[in-house]
C-alpha cells in the first residue's frame, strides 16, 4: 500500500415535494411542471456551458486531499467528480469549504454540488437530492490504544470526550449517545488523533475506511480503530441541489457507466487499497440495533 500521509478533517454531514386536484387546477400543474423541467435542462446545459463548482474540503484523506509535495488536489471523491464531468461533458472546478460551510454554500447557489464523504441521511433528504452512492462504509471509533480511552462497548462512550465538526452526523450521534462534545474547524488529521493520544478528547466517530487510513498514515500516534465496534452501514454520494432532477439523473447514469465498466472499482483500490464501491460482506448493525 502507498503510505499516504496527511490531512483528514474529520467529516460530516447533512433533501424534496407536491400534488393538486381539478382540471383548472391540472392544467396548472402541467404548465407548472413543464417550467419546472425547462428550468432544470437549462440548468444542466448551463453546467455543460460554464462548468460545475463542486465544494469539497481539501483535507480528508483519501477521499479529498493534497499528495505531500504536490499542490494538485485528488482523492477518491475527487477523481469520481472529474471522472463524472468528462462523462456528463462539464468542466469540474473545486471550492474549498469548511464542512460546516458545504450545505450551506449548495443551499444559496455558491456551489452546484458538493463531495466530501457525505454520508445519505433521510434528515438531509428534506433539503437536497443524491447521486446514486459510489461508496459503501461504516462507522467505527477512534481510541487511544493502550487503554481504548475506557471504551468496551459503544454504550461507555457516555461522559467521554468526543472530537469532530460542530455539525456533522458523527458529532451529532455522539452527542445522543451522551459524550461531551470538542469541536473542530477545517483542521488536518493528526491534529484529532493527537488530541485523543494526550487526553484532549476520547474518541473520535467516523468512517472506517477514511480512519483506517489516517491511523496507518500517523503510526507514531499512539491510537487505534477499537476492534469490537462497528456499526451504521452508510452510503456515501454526491449532493446536489434538492429540484436538479435532470442533473441527478445524468450523474445517476455516469456513476452506473462507473461501477459497470470498473472505473468506480479501480479509483477505490487506487485510494482505499479496497473496494469501496460495493456494500460491505459483513452484516453491519445500526445503532439502533445495539440496544444501548
Amino acid at each position: 500500500m502507498k503510505k499516504i500521509i496527511f490531512l483528514f478533517a474529520l467529516a460530516f454531514t447533512l433533501v424534496l415535494a407536491a400534488c393538486g386536484t381539478g382540471s383548472d387546477e391540472n392544467s396548472s400543474e402541467k404548465s407548472n411542471s413543464s417550467k419546472d423541467g425547462e428550468k432544470e435542462q437549462t440548468l444542466f446545459k448551463q453546467l455543460q456551458e460554464e462548468g460545475a463548482t463542486v465544494a469539497t474540503s481539501g483535507t480528508l484523506l483519501a477521499s479529498t486531499y493534497y499528495p505531500e509535495g504536490s499542490d494538485k488536489l485528488t482523492g477518491y471523491d475527487v477523481e469520481v467528480l472529474r471522472e463524472i464531468g468528462k462523462r456528463l461533458d462539464i468542466d469540474i472546478s473545486f471550492e474549498e469549504i469548511g464542512v460546516d460551510g458545504m450545505l450551506p454554500a449548495l443551499k444559496n447557489g455558491r456551489v452546484d454540488m458538493v463531495a466530501n464523504d457525505f454520508e445519505i441521511t433521510e434528515e438531509r433528504k428534506r433539503d437536497f437530492a443524491f447521486s446514486e452512492p459510489y461508496k459503501y462504509s461504516f462507522t467505527s471509533i477512534i481510541v487511544r490504544e493502550d487503554d481504548l480511552s475506557g471504551i468496551e462497548t459503544l454504550e461507555d462512550v457516555s461522559g467521554k470526550v468526543h472530537g469532530g465538526g460542530a455539525t456533522t452526523t458523527h458529532s451529532q450521534l455522539a452527542e445522543e449517545l451522551g459524550a461531551e462534545l470538542k469541536t473542530y474547524n477545517n483542521v488536518t488529521n493528526d491534529v484529532y488523533l493527537r488530541d485523543v493520544e494526550n487526553g484532549r478528547t476520547d474518541f473520535i466517530i467516523n468512517d472506517y475506511y477514511l480512519q483506517k487510513l489516517a491511523t496507518e498514515a500517523l503510526p507514531d500516534i499512539n491510537v487505534k480503530i477499537h476492534p469490537d465496534i462497528k456499526f451504521n452501514e452508510a452510503k456515501i454520494a454526491v449532493v446536489l441541489p434538492q429540484d436538479a432532477d435532470e442533473l441527478k439523473k445524468k450523474v445517476d447514469e455516469a456513476i452506473t457507466e462507473m461501477r459497470e465498466d470498473g472505473t468506480l472499482k479501480e479509483l477505490s483500490e487506487e485510494f482505499y487499497n479496497a473496494d469501496v464501491s460495493k456494500r460491505p460482506e459483513e452484516d453491519i448493525p445500526s445503532v439502533d440495533e445495539l440496544d444501548l
